[in-house]
């Protein structure tokens, strides 16, 4: 439960300003949470208002929480809310490790963030992902063949939910077969908040380390490749190499989501015998309905990156000063009744369905097309070589990951 926090009037009235009414400060302590629980936390702050005060694990003061659909958009899209002055002030956070990059893409503004997003855009956009969708579909059957030739039982996190979005990402990142083990040594690490910032940090380092020679080495490349495009534009000039060495963390770091993503999106379906019958049997649906699985999947814990007022604000009423600390959640807009009717409901025909699960604006997942992409094959390998695929073990004894950024279980239990 949040937890409010006094302080003193004089504090609230500056931080809130003389027109707005004054919110509470509120201890989110973001708790493991199994399966597919919507965080209640979050339900709380939701039903509190479209702008409230949060304080996370880590990090220093407070932060304003966004959750209404339109207010999450017009954040995200607003350039009077800035990625980069993160880099200048401490911030509330969930990790103790995120503590920001200089130069990475995540914490750049346009127009230096659309000139390095755009260096990538052609491994990244529906042609570029289009042009791994045979490969990709091949890798997940070989993946497919190897679980059958196995058989039941068997843990479809270790077998294919895992190795599969970690040699897609690699093929589209151009990292060797022989590295990808290690790459997601590293990307474990530095999407847990349980090994100390320490561990985490080393292991970005390390990353950091292999792609600045991965890319140096690829200055006069042209291939399609993400590290072979940003080795190029290294050459070019059009980018620095601290740059590139930034954005291609964050791309192969988010490239392993999926696991977790499709992990949690499995464990739903094979927890709902009734969505997931409808699946088989209406395989023309499953575009619709995987759109609402990503709406309605709880994928992350509490919240992503935060972003700095550059100049007051006013929200549903509330006025967010100059330099006050910003979060919207994309999962509380994907739950906005005025938006989604009925949200708490799985409609697998849902439409239209304008979900924020990829985020919005400016920083948009740059892998958001691949991701998708992964997702649909996965569900028709799955759903249509293994019919008989259920769980091995109650729904309850599946067990999920501890402090993750991004939730999904640790292991899944299957036969078939």
């Amino acid at each position: 439960m949040a937890l409010t926090e006094p302080l003193d009037p004089a504090d609230e009235a500056a931080a809130a300003g003389a027109d707005a009414a004054v919110c509470p400060v509120r201890h989110w302590e973001v708790p493991d949470l199994a399966g597919v629980e919507f965080d209640p936390t979050l339900a709380e702050l939701m039903r509190e208002g479209p702008v409230t005060r949060i304080q996370l694990p880590n990090g220093d003061g407070w932060a304003w929480l966004i959750t209404r659909y339109d207010d999450v958009r017009m954040v995200a899209n607003d350039l009077r809310f800035s990625r980069e002055a993160v880099m200048e002030q401490p911030v509330t956070r969930l990790a103790p490790h995120f503590i920001p990059d200089r130069g990475a893409v995540g914490f750049l503004d346009p127009p230096d963030h659309t000139r390095l997003r755009r260096s990538v855009a052609p491994a990244l956009t529906s042609k570029g992902v289009e042009r791994v969708r045979e490969k990709a579909r091949r890798m997940l059957d070989e993946l497919v063949d190897r679980l059958v030739r196995q058989g039941p039982p068997a843990d479809l996190t270790a077998t294919v939910l895992s190795p599969f979005p970690i040699a897609v990402i690699c093929e589209v990142m151009g990292v060797p077969t022989a590295d990808r083990h290690t790459m997601h040594l590293w990307t474990q690490l530095i999407l847990s908040s349980s090994h100390g910032k320490e561990v985490s940090e080393k292991a970005k380092r390390e990353m950091g380390a292999y792609f600045a020679d991965l890319v140096a080495l690829r200055v006069d490349s042209s291939g399609e490749d993400v590290t072979s495009l940003l080795g190029a534009a290294v050459g070019r000039r059009e980018v620095t190499l601290e740059e590139a060495v930034g954005l291609a963390v964050l791309l192969q770091i988010g490239g392993e989501a999926v696991t977790n993503n499709s992990g949690q999106m499995f464990y739903l379906l094979l927890s709902r015998p009734d969505l997931l019958d409808r699946l088989r049997a209406e395989p023309e649906i499953r575009p619709r309905a995987l759109d609402e699985l990503l709406r309605w999947i709880p994928h992350r814990s509490a919240v992503g990156l935060s972003r700095i007022a550059l100049e007051d604000v006013e929200i549903k009423g509330v006025r967010i000063r100059a330099g006050d600390a910003v979060y919207v959640s994309y999962l509380a807009a994907n739950r906005d009744p005025d938006v989604f009717p009925d949200p708490g409901t799985i409609d697998l025909g849902r439409s239209p369905n304008p979900h924020v699960s990829f985020g919005f604006g400016p920083h948009y997942c740059p892998g958001g097309q691949l991701g998708r992409l992964e997702e649909e094959l996965l569900l028709d390998a799955l759903l249509d070589r293994l019919p008989g695929l259920r769980l091995a073990v109650p729904p309850d004894r599946v067990p999920f990951r501890k402090g993750a950024l991004i939730r999904g279980p640790e292991e899944l239990p299957v036969t078939w």
